[in-house]
């Protein structure tokens, strides 16, 4: 499923003909954990230094992302992670400081891109170049497939800093997904300042009502 702003379906039609147009990805990771940030990703590749095995960065393995993202950041023509913190996601929802989170990304990228592609079905309001917002688009379009890669890889390696930092919650085994053992810890030691209390685990560690909750 595919949704386009206004006016970006000639520009969509040139990009189509023409490689040699700029053309963003933008993804996510983190938007379910119950800790840590949100990190966005956005990434223009070099059409004349394709980049062979882009993939849904879920469904790669950890060794294959880590070696992945290291070939994105070196052979892209543009790239950007932006971490949305666990306050912002506290104060707008989760899905307002991502969509927040990618306009920031898309805006940071240089060169600007002349068009983005953005995973899910909601696109950032307010975005500089024309826009679509393609379901699934991490297993089908490359340069989201890229974006997925590089957000998956920078929260991942942010998440063991933290474990570091908060020892006990196990960040960096489930990084910050509410699994038994991520709750367990959570009744046990009450929250860190990196969970994000919108959430109803959060607020319920907390011993405050669940209702309300923006996870």
């Amino acid at each position: 499923m595919k949704h386009r702003d206004h006016g970006a379906d000639d520009l969509f039609a040139q990009v189509g003909t023409d490689p040699t147009r700029r053309l963003a990805g933008v993804d996510e990771a983190g938007r379910g954990p119950l800790a840590g940030p949100v990190a966005v990703a956005a990434v223009i590749l070099d059409p004349a230094r394709p980049i062979t095995g882009l993939a849904d960065s879920k469904a790669l393995s950890v060794p294959r992302r880590e070696s992945l993202s290291a070939i994105i950041r070196a052979q892209a023509l543009a790239w950007h992670i932006e971490f949305v913190s666990a306050a912002e996601v506290d104060e707008l929802n989760v899905l307002e400081a991502t969509l927040a989170g990618m306009r920031r990304a898309i805006l940071a990228l240089s060169p600007a891109p002349e068009i983005a592609l953005v995973d899910g079905n909601r696109l950032p309001r307010s975005l500089p170049c024309p826009a679509r917002a393609i379901v699934r688009g991490d297993a089908l379009e490359p340069a989201i497939s890229a974006a997925s890669i590089l957000a998956k890889v920078a929260r991942d390696r942010h998440m063991l800093e933290l474990d570091a930092r908060y020892p006990g919650y196990g960040f960096a085994v489930h990084k910050g997904y509410p699994v038994p053992a991520h709750l367990a810890a959570l009744r046990t030691l009450g929250p860190c300042p990196e969970h994000r209390r919108s959430f109803s685990p959060v607020r319920e560690s907390l011993g405050e009502d669940p209702q309300g909750d923006c996870a």
